[in-house]
Order: structure tokens, then C-alpha cells, then sequence
């Protein structure tokens, strides 16, 4: 699959949505990096605890809340993705017209559902 995706904030625990988005993910064919707090592994997808700077990413999925995303902000940029996903909880106007500055597309929208209505 060409949409490389970075899921920002993954999560061990089975109960949370970034874990869900990795799991459908990978069952949909996607190539699939992680970043959260905690290092594992969910289906195969290895959860990194160091910033990389991965090549060729399209999309960048966010479960982040906006003050945690501050953070990121350059890491973020830095990386060029085609668009980045700002799941529900995560709104961030103000790194809206960050990304708006750097000609990077972002939508307010849900993986999942995104996933599931083959919309993605």
C-alpha cells in the first residue's frame, strides 16, 4: 500500500482507539510506524519511544491532545506527510495554521471510520 502511516500517541492497552487504528491498519494492508510512551509491539507493528525520522510517510494519524501536541509541532513538519488526521479529541487550531503554512493537508475526521467506510 503507497499510505504509509504514522499512528502519533499509540497505545498498548487494547481498550484505546490508536490501538484499534493500528490493528485495522495492518488487517487493511497499510505499512504501519508507531510512536507513543510506552515501547511493545501490536500486531507486528513495533511502538517506538525515540522521534525517528521515518521516510515516505502519507499520512500521520493523531491521538495526541492539542497541549501534547505542541511538542510535536516540528518533529511533525519535519517529517513532510501528505496529510495528517486529527482524530476526534485532538482539534488544534492553531497547529491547523502551522500545517496550513507548510502546505500540509489536515483534516478533523476519524480513522476508524475512515478505515471502515474505505474513505482512507
Amino acid at each position: 500500500m503507497s499510505k504509509k502511516t504514522l499512528v502519533l500517541g499509540a497505545s498498548l492497552k487494547p481498550n484505546r482507539y490508536s490501538n484499534f487504528v493500528i490493528k485495522k491498519l495492518v488487517n487493511q494492508g497499510f505499512e504501519v510506524v508507531a510512536f507513543g510512551l510506552k515501547e511493545g509491539e501490536v500486531v507486528g507493528v513495533n511502538i517506538d519511544v525515540v522521534l525517528k525520522q521515518y521516510k515516505k510517510i502519507d499520512t500521520i494519524t493523531l491521538y495526541l491532545n492539542s497541549k501534547r501536541q505542541k511538542d510535536y509541532y516540528d518533529y511533525i513538519i519535519s517529517l513532510n506527510p501528505k496529510r495528517v488526521i486529527f482524530n476526534p479529541g485532538t482539534e488544534n487550531p492553531e497547529f491547523y495554521s502551522i500545517l496550513k503554512e507548510n502546505n500540509i493537508y489536515f483534516e478533523e475526521a476519524c480513522s476508524l471510520v475512515l478505515l471502515s467506510t474505505d474513505q482512507y
